[in-house]
């Protein structure tokens, strides 16, 4: 992967302003770029089906208005976290029913083919043969992959999946798991599931997207229990998040300690407000340069080799 973002031309109503604001944020803290773990390519149909969720206000948006900010075209999109100078990012997409895995990994390898700065995404399902599956995608170049216990309505703990956790634990291949009760919450959600997984495979990469919302000091416990346990931004601190679920104040020293597994996300393009707002924040927390270089950019850096 090249050192410095790919520059190319995103759309006009967005190259300008936006980009030039997110590309100075990272500028001042003297980044090469972003790394954004959380962001979502998936097959076209699949993202319309996503989006028409979000316009019709499901349960799993928690009834909150989910305006989606960037509904271009794939290529579009690409091109402006580009502009925005994020170096790498991910094409996290999940399955919310048995026989789907398989053929969202299969489209997850052209995508990375045609897409290189996108960290190449798997994803799984609790089903007869995802170890078979995981394991191709792994040797096909996975080097990320993606659970959404909410949407996919499964117990990750299930015995099914056990030996594809034991898989990538051993692969040290991270897995993003969505699997806090927000913004809505779901028989499987909360922290007690991916604890009894990380009972079994204390090894697993996970990186608990959104911090665990709501539930962020328990899942910052397992995070301060297992050394490999991480947990993205994703939406957290933001007017819109905080208005659901506030981040306690009394768990910012924890994210200080923790700083070098804090990792940035955003859940672009399927963002109420612009990306910016994510960043600015981050900033706002105060928890100094060092811990949001580390944030935006070098613990992501690291964990992916970049």
């Amino acid at each position: 992967m090249n050192d410095q973002p790919t520059t190319t031309a995103a759309p006009d109503h967005r190259a300008g302003a936006e980009a030039s604001e997110v590309r100075r944020f990272w500028g001042r803290l003297g980044l090469p770029g972003l790394v954004d773990v959380h962001t979502h390519f998936m097959p076209e149909r699949v993202l319309s089906k996503v989006w028409e969720y979000f316009d019709g206000l499901g349960p799993l948006t928690g009834g909150l208005a989910w305006p989606i900010t960037y509904r271009e075209a794939e290529a579009e999109r690409a091109a402006l976290l580009r502009e925005f100078g994020v170096r790498a990012f991910t094409s996290m997409l999940y399955p919310h029913k048995p026989g789907m895995a398989r053929w969202l990994n299969g489209w997850a390898v052209d995508f990375a083919r045609r897409t290189p700065d996108c960290l190449h995404t798997a994803t799984l399902y609790p089903e007869p043969g995802v170890e078979t599956y995981v394991r191709e995608a792994v040797e096909a170049g996975a080097r990320v992959f993606k659970a959404h216990v909410q949407v996919g309505a499964y117990d990750p703990a299930d015995e099914l999946l056990d030996p594809a956790w034991g898989l990538l634990a051993d692969a040290g291949v991270p897995a993003v798991i969505h699997c806090g009760s927000g913004p809505a919450p779901g028989k499987h959600t909360g922290p007690e599931p991916i604890a009894r997984v990380l009972a079994r495979h204390p090894r697993l990469r996970l990186i608990v997207a959104h911090m665990g919302m709501p539930e962020y000091e328990e899942f910052l416990d397992l995070a301060e229990r297992y050394p490999e346990v991480r947990l993205d931004t994703t939406m957290t601190f933001t007017d819109f998040a905080e208005r659901l679920a506030p981040f306690p104040t009394r768990a910012l020293p924890r994210l200080t300690a923790l700083g070098d597994r804090i990792l940035l996300g955003s859940d672009f393009p399927n963002l109420p407000y612009p990306y910016l707002r994510q960043l600015e924040a981050l900033e706002r927390l105060d928890l100094g340069q060092e811990w949001l270089r580390a944030v935006c950019h070098d613990n992501g850096a690291r964990l992916f080799g970049l």
